[in-house]
C-alpha cells in the first residue's frame, strides 16, 4: 500500500490551470466505467477508504464504495457535486476563491451548507465543444487529497 505525500493546497491559478488542461474530447458510458475503475484501482493501491461517484447530465454512471468508506461519504459526494453543477468548476476551486477573498463559502455563498460543500474532491467533467457535462467525485480523504486523486486519475485518463 503506497500513500503519496499530502499535496500542498493549490492556488486559484493552479486549480484553474488544471481545469483548462483536463478537457476531454468525449465522455461516454464506457469512459465513465474506465475512469471510475481507474479511481478504484488508485484507491485500492493506497488503501484509501473512499467512495467514488461519476455523473453525466444528472445520471449516475458510476459509483463505488471501498472498505472504510461510510454513508457519510455519499452525503459529502452529493454536496460537493452540487457545487460543481452550480458553479461549473471544481469544488476545491470554489472554496479556494472564497478564501482568496478573505471569506468562506459557508459565510458568503448564501447556499445551504447541508446541500452544498465547497470542499475538494468534486471535479467537472468538461468535454471540448460542450462544456461541463458532469462531475467526478471522491470522498473519504482530507479534501486536498480527494481533489488530487481525481486530478491524477483524469490526467492518466485524458
Amino acid at each position: 500500500m503506497t500513500t503519496p505525500a499530502t499535496p500542498a493546497a493549490p492556488t486559484v491559478d493552479e486549480l484553474e490551470s488544471q481545469e483548462l488542461r483536463l478537457v476531454l474530447p468525449q465522455f461516454t458510458y464506457d469512459d465513465a466505467w474506465a475512469l471510475g475503475s481507474l479511481l478504484v484501482d488508485l484507491a485500492r493501491e493506497r488503501g484509501a477508504p473512499v467512495a467514488i461517484d461519476i455523473t453525466r447530465g444528472g445520471q449516475q454512471l458510476f459509483h463505488a464504495a471501498l472498505p472504510g468508506s461510510t454513508p457519510d461519504n455519499d452525503a459529502w459526494i452529493a454536496r460537493k457535486r452540487r457545487v460543481v453543477e452550480r458553479y461549473g468548476c471544481s469544488s476545491l476551486l470554489v472554496g479556494t476563491r472564497f478564501r482568496a477573498k478573505g471569506t468562506t463559502f459557508e459565510e458568503s455563498s448564501r447556499l445551504d451548507p447541508d446541500a452544498y460543500a465547497a470542499h475538494g474532491g468534486a471535479f467537472p467533467i468538461a468535454v471540448r465543444g460542450a462544456g461541463v457535462i458532469g462531475a467526478v467525485v471522491v470522498s473519504g480523504l482530507p479534501q486536498i487529497e480527494d481533489h488530487a486523486m481525481v486530478v491524477e486519475a483524469l490526467e492518466r485518463f485524458a
